[in-house]
């Protein structure tokens, strides 16, 4: 990938030579020698990196202008700021605004080089990370007829057009983020940033330096998530995660709308919609004294609950067309067309909920390539018959009648999940993955069942 970087520097000897210096190293090269250049240069299109002088034609800071510009424009653009007339306080706030890298001249062409490659692998990688979002997430729609996925299509029409917090409640796979998603493409914060934070991934060590940004003793900055979503909608995963200090300090925030930088001692003015999701009970939480019900009260100004699949299973033909289209789409493959009257698919529990569907239509999909329909029923059979619940086989085990419906669903549930942490090692990531589940929530699951060990 070749990268464009916008060179802007009035004196004409090192603009030259910084542009011939990257062409060199395979850059394209834009050139401007003065503010309004650079401007119209910038407004035209905006560079994969831009390298500016802090002093340009129309005063000391003028280069400063042009970053904050540039950010306003589109924040991924690393920017690289030089000055010859450079001191630390200059360093410190063009980072503070946004700045990639600060160089004092006169500088060495390795160091020049150096910078930008870094720049440019940066705004690569953001480049490929939201395509990839796109694909994961931004591409799929909510998808259903049945009463509850109407109604909750109609709440997004409703809270699109206003700021509530919104509090997002359901098992895990269920499309709690999906949802989240929706509200914000469809709100006038749309074109700002969504950015989502799984409480229960986040760093013990680290929760506020991760929610709130870090000054570092070097003078640079560790941006938090509340800075990363400015303007936009910060998505906070399985909220009860996060521990009691650090909800009394998302508390404070949301109450005076902002907040200081592990180390620091200047306020940042917050403007961020919230929108929580949990796969726990709230109220037992609150009730175990495990999550603050004043936070709650804050974040559940409106709350939306998904069912699990099996209480809306008229969804799955509906389901299975879409993931169908959409993962033929998506790889490149032909779409594999799935019988969605087969028994098959309403007898089963569904403990991963829609994303065990789609994964299941994802294998399905890349396993059936060149096979005939009967062929391809069978591999869906095997898929949640014989592999996946092969302690009580759903097709032709006739014991499982002798059974009340709760006994059956737990015996199957322990003998199911012990078996899948044989064949994973023990492993509870690669068995969470593989059976579609949360980690967290295997991990509730197993307890609940007296799982305690695989030997």
């Amino acid at each position: 990938m070749t990268n464009e970087v916008l060179v802007i520097d009035d004196n004409s000897d090192i603009r030259q030579l910084i542009c011939a210096i990257l062409k060199d190293k395979g850059f394209t090269v834009r050139e401007a020698a003065n503010y309004d250049q650079a401007l119209s240069e910038i407004n035209k299109k905006t560079p994969d990196v831009a390298i500016i002088d802090v002093k340009l034609d129309k005063g000391d800071n003028d280069g400063i202008e042009l970053l904050i510009h540039i950010k306003k424009i589109d924040e991924d653009v690393p920017v690289i700021m030089i000055s010859g007339h450079a001191n630390v306080q200059m360093a410190v706030d063009s980072l503070k605004l946004g700045a990639f890298e600060f160089i004092q001249k006169p500088f060495s062409s390795e160091r020049l080089v150096n910078f930008t490659n870094r720049a440019a692998e940066n705004i690569n990688l953001k480049k490929e990370k939201n395509v990839l979002e796109s694909k994961l997430f931004h591409s799929y729609d909510i998808i259903g007829q049945s009463q509850p996925i109407e109604k909750i299509k109609n709440m997004i029409k409703k809270l699109a057009s206003n700021e509530s917090r919104i509090f997002i409640s359901g098992p895990a796979g269920s499309g709690k983020e999906l949802v989240g998603r929706q509200i914000h493409k469809q709100s006038l914060r749309s074109k700002k940033p969504f950015v989502v934070v799984n409480g229960a991934l986040l760093d013990p060590q680290n929760y506020e330096k991760e929610l709130f940004g870090q000054e570092n003793k070097n003078g640079t900055l560790s941006y938090g998530f509340f800075e990363k979503a400015k303007d936009g909608t910060l998505l906070i995963d399985e909220v009860t995660e996060i521990p009691l200090e650090t909800q009394a300090k998302i508390l404070r925030v949301l109450i005076e709308q902002k907040f200081r930088r592990a180390n620091g001692s200047e306020e940042i003015k917050t403007n961020v919609r919230i929108i929580t999701t949990s796969s726990k009970s709230i109220r037992e939480e609150i009730d175990k004294g495990n999550f603050r019900e004043d936070l709650y009260h804050r974040l559940n100004v409106v709350p939306i609950s998904l069912p699990p699949l099996k209480d809306r299973l008229d969804d799955i033909p509906l389901l299975l067309n879409y993931f169908s289209k959409k993962i033929a789409d998506l790889n490149g493959i032909n779409e594999v067309k799935m019988d969605s009257n087969s028994d098959i698919f309403y007898k089963y529990d569904w403990p991963g909920n829609v994303r065990e569907l789609r994964n299941l239509v994802e294998r399905i999909s890349i396993l059936s390539i060149n096979e005939n329909s009967n062929n391809i029923n069978q591999l869906i059979s095997d898929a949640l018959s014989n592999n996946e619940v092969n302690a009580y086989n759903i097709n032709n085990n006739s014991n499982i009648l002798s059974y009340s419906l709760k006994e059956a669903r737990e015996n199957f549930e322990k003998d199911y999940l012990s078996s899948q942490l044989k064949k994973h090692k023990g492993n509870i990531s690669k068995t969470a993955t593989f059976v579609g589940m949360e980690r967290s929530a295997l991990h509730r699951k197993l307890k609940s069942l007296g799982i305690k060990g695989i030997n």
